[in-house]
């Protein structure tokens, strides 16, 4: 029951769709109706800019760490918060209120996993910075952070198997969303960082 409390208390926070918000309100538009057609913070930037794009990451990231903060002091254990924060990546990716139509959970992966473990966050935050400067691809930057999200948790957290199944769980969810990025990416026609999109342009 605790299990399934975190994961539903973390949906609810994730279902707070920054993107989509931070769209109505700056630009008065539908995020999803522009660009990649995705709410989340590449598409932000592209669509919008860099402030509204920087402002959307540290919004998804703070309430995952919120969500992960919450449960963890409810149910006084750090792996509640942990299903917490796996529910509000799911709340984000796919949110009630939005006709599950939502973001690709990058950024509130990142907050979840620092609110977890500081040390795994900042290498998961390191691995991306490194790929994105390197090769100016975000997507390749969020696919291998998600890679590495299992092989951390194994390495940090080796007698802890629920830890390593939660941090598979999230790695799916990253991969399944990123499915045509990578198409994109094998096929040598992913946008890189800087290409700004048209607003009546939609990829989808």
């Amino acid at each position: 029951m605790k299990i399934i409390a975190s994961l539903l208390i973390g949906y609810l926070i994730g279902c707070f769709q920054s993107a989509y918000i931070i769209s109505r309100i700056k630009g008065r538009l539908d995020i999803r109706k522009y660009g990649s057609g995705n709410a989340g913070t590449t598409n932000v930037i592209r669509v919008m800019g860099w402030k509204a794009g920087i402002i959307t990451f540290f919004m998804d990231v703070f309430k995952a760490a919120i969500g992960v903060l919450v449960c963890s002091l409810i149910f006084d254990d750090i792996l509640m918060g942990y299903y917490a924060g796996v529910g509000v990546v799911i709340g984000h990716n796919w949110p009630v209120f939005l006709g599950f139509r939502g973001g690709k959970g990058i950024a509130a992966t990142i907050g979840l996993l620092t609110a977890v473990d500081i040390r795994i966050g900042l290498i998961v935050i390191g691995i991306m910075a490194i790929v994105i400067f390197i090769s100016r691809y975000v997507s390749l930057g969020s696919i291998l952070m998600a890679i590495s999200i299992p092989i951390l948790m194994a390495i940090f957290y080796t007698d802890r198997p629920q830890y390593i199944v939660l941090g598979v769980i999230l790695m799916i969810f990253a991969l399944y969303n990123h499915r045509a990025n990578i198409k994109r990416l094998l096929n040598g026609t992913e946008n890189k960082l800087g290409h700004k999109k048209n607003l009546s342009e939609n990829e989808k």
